[in-house]
């Protein structure tokens, strides 16, 4: 169902569309000859992504740019009659915008228990950006007859949930993100079965998490990210590939990570709680070597197809 949403004169609302994943979405989505509006804080990052989706559009696309908090419900409000006005109704709606914050005492020594207003922050970004979205565009999405589809974002780090300097707010809300996607595809299904949901799953990706500030060429990215991170585009025409297929679940591999290993180390954590072992056994002494050669063999088992 998917399939039909990316079609010419289609209309794509992206956040966090001013780099990395999201602004890689939505040059795809423009390739398909679709109309595509980029929600973003970055003012320099939109100006630079309009010039260069202005320069490749074709045959009358439209594209707009919106600097706004997405944590912030009356923005959205807003942002909802704008979007109503110049491109009517939304086909597809990605709800990519994340953040990560540091806690005002740092990352050690407990710091991140000291500190709510540090989860607040993040919470407020990564969930409610979210649910903010969702609440302000669900009704143009389902006052349509023909199929549309929702984009969540999430993290692999909101299933296996690596502790330590890892962020463990970041973690907790793709956990998060990870529940509601799921709650929100089931109610769609019956409610609203024109509209498919996905919760997309990147793997290591150069975007600006890891440096890459601004949307910039492949071939610039290519020189400058870490040997094993995948490009925005390549997370951009493999999540694209797995909602054609009707996917609920977008895990991404990338040059460092194959899709064996990352289902191995998630089933893994799922066995902390399945099997009684301690919270995040597989870091812990006593249980790090056993967890090591368990997935290892696990992975090796699913890329045999056993």
């Amino acid at each position: 169902m998917a399939s039909a949403v990316f079609q010419a004169n289609r209309t794509a609302l992206i956040t966090g569309g001013a780099s990395g994943v999201g602004f890689a979405l939505a040059q795809l989505c423009q390739k398909y000859g679709m109309n595509v509006a980029l929600v973003d804080k970055s003012t320099e990052g939109l100006e630079k992504a309009k010039e260069i989706l202005s320069g490749s559009a074709r045959n009358g696309q439209k594209t707009e740019v919106y600097d706004m908090d997405v944590s912030e419900l009356p923005q959205w409000r807003s942002l909802k009659s704008e979007i109503e006005a110049k491109f009517g109704l939304v086909d597809l709606l990605v709800l990519n915008a994340g953040a990560s914050f540091k806690p005002s005492q740092g990352f050690g020594a407990l710091g991140t228990w000291l500190d709510p207003s540090y989860h607040h922050k993040t919470y407020d970004t990564n969930v409610f950006g979210v649910l903010n979205g969702i609440a302000a565009f669900l009704p143009l999405l389902q006052n349509k007859n023909t199929p549309s589809a929702i984009v969540i974002t999430g993290s692999k780090q909101g299933i296996t949930n690596p502790p330590g300097g890892n962020n463990p707010a970041y973690n907790a809300s793709k956990a998060t993100l990870k529940h509601l996607a799921e709650h929100l595809a089931h109610d769609l299904r019956e409610a609203s079965p024109l509209i498919s949901t996905h919760l997309l799953i990147p793997g290591w990706t150069y975007t600006g998490f890891s440096g890459n500030a601004g949307p910039i060429p492949d071939e610039e990215a290519k020189a400058k990210k870490p040997e094993g991170a995948w490009l925005g585009s390549q997370v951009a025409e493999y999540g694209v590939k797995k909602m054609c297929e009707g996917q609920f679940y977008i895990v991404c591999p990338d040059d460092d990570v194959s899709e064996e290993l990352d289902k191995a180390r998630m089933a893994y954590a799922v066995g902390d709680v399945v099997e009684g072992r301690p919270a995040l056994s597989r870091w812990h002494e006593e249980y790090k070597d056993s967890a090591a050669e368990w997935i290892q063999k696990e992975a090796e088992r699913r890329k045999g197809g056993e």
